[in-house]
């Protein structure tokens, strides 16, 4: 009867512990569009304060979305700007492929340091997308993209490539170049798991991320590619493309946002409590308040 009793008990207050709405999106939760006065949006990134930094990359500028949900401009001639994240020291990466170069870039005096621009000499194909891990390192994608405003189009590396840059930044390393064109990329806040979608074979894989910056563990995740990529506090994987498809931790479909645009680019986590998504597709940004946070 004891026994009885205690397993009762038991299964009590795990049905009390559980979540009440284990959906990621909020209970009546509308999708917000923003602002549609741009060409092509990419590249959310969220500062400290909930702020999204996103790039309008035709019009060669970086645009900023607070908390009360304005948009002003932040930047004009960005480097044609793309992919961006923000490093541990507050500064914003951009993957600025105007020059084919990755740009470091002081929100105060917007002030630019070319991290990088070639590999063991060769221009780099066109920076995309980027993740910084927690030891401060940076990951990022270079496919190529033949851009109308190259003045010199030639593409000098076969390969399109996963990179990595040491967190003194003293150069760049080649991780990753059995994929066909890498796009989207994102890692787990522990720096321990690292995602990357070969939108070129419509794939997404996972890998364990070594001490020393360098992948292992190669497993495909999903039979999906992905422009842009986030992660929320459960462990989930947002890819985008027609709309921001949610994927579990074990590579499982939970949720589609169906986005009214042809294309959805990308999509990150901001707003004063992290737990509004933010998402870029072609001339439009869209909100979305979710049941969960923000994870990478």
């Amino acid at each position: 009867m004891k026994w009885s009793l205690l397993l009762f008990c038991i299964g009590v207050l795990i049905v009390a512990c559980e979540p009440k709405d284990l959906s990621v999106i909020k209970t009546d939760a509308q999708l917000k569009s923003v602002s549609s006065d741009f060409v092509f949006t990419e590249g959310p990134a969220a500062d400290k304060a909930g702020n999204v930094y996103f790039t309008d990359q035709p019009n060669n500028r970086i645009l900023k979305w607070n908390t009360n949900d304005q948009i002003e401009v932040f930047m004009e001639n960005c480097g044609r700007s793309n992919g961006l994240y923000f490093d541990l020291n507050g500064k914003l990466l951009a993957c600025a492929d105007e020059n084919n170069q990755l740009w470091s870039i002081d929100i105060e005096t917007q002030e630019v340091e070319v991290l990088v621009e070639n590999f063991d000499g060769f221009k780099l194909n066109g920076p995309n997308d980027l993740w910084v891990a927690p030891n401060g390192g940076i990951y990022f994608t270079d496919p190529y993209y033949k851009r109308d405003y190259w003045v010199d189009a030639s593409k000098e590396l076969e390969k399109e490539c996963v990179y990595y840059i040491l967190p003194d930044r003293s150069k760049a390393i080649l991780i990753e170049d059995q994929v066909v064109k890498p796009n989207g990329i994102i890692g787990t806040r522990d720096g321990k798991t690292l995602y990357v979608a070969d939108i070129g074979d419509s794939k997404t894989y996972r890998y364990t991320i070594n001490p020393d910056g360098t992948l292992a563990n190669k497993t495909l995740f999903c039979e999906m590619g992905s422009d842009g990529m986030t992660l929320d506090e459960r462990g989930n994987v947002y890819l985008t493309n027609n709309g921001v498809f949610v994927f579990n931790n074990k590579g499982e479909q939970i949720e589609h946002i169906a986005i009214d645009q042809p294309w959805t680019a990308n999509v990150t986590f901001g707003g004063a409590n992290n737990s509004t998504l933010f998402i870029t597709a072609m001339n439009s940004v869209y909100t979305l308040e979710m049941n969960v946070k923000g994870g990478f």
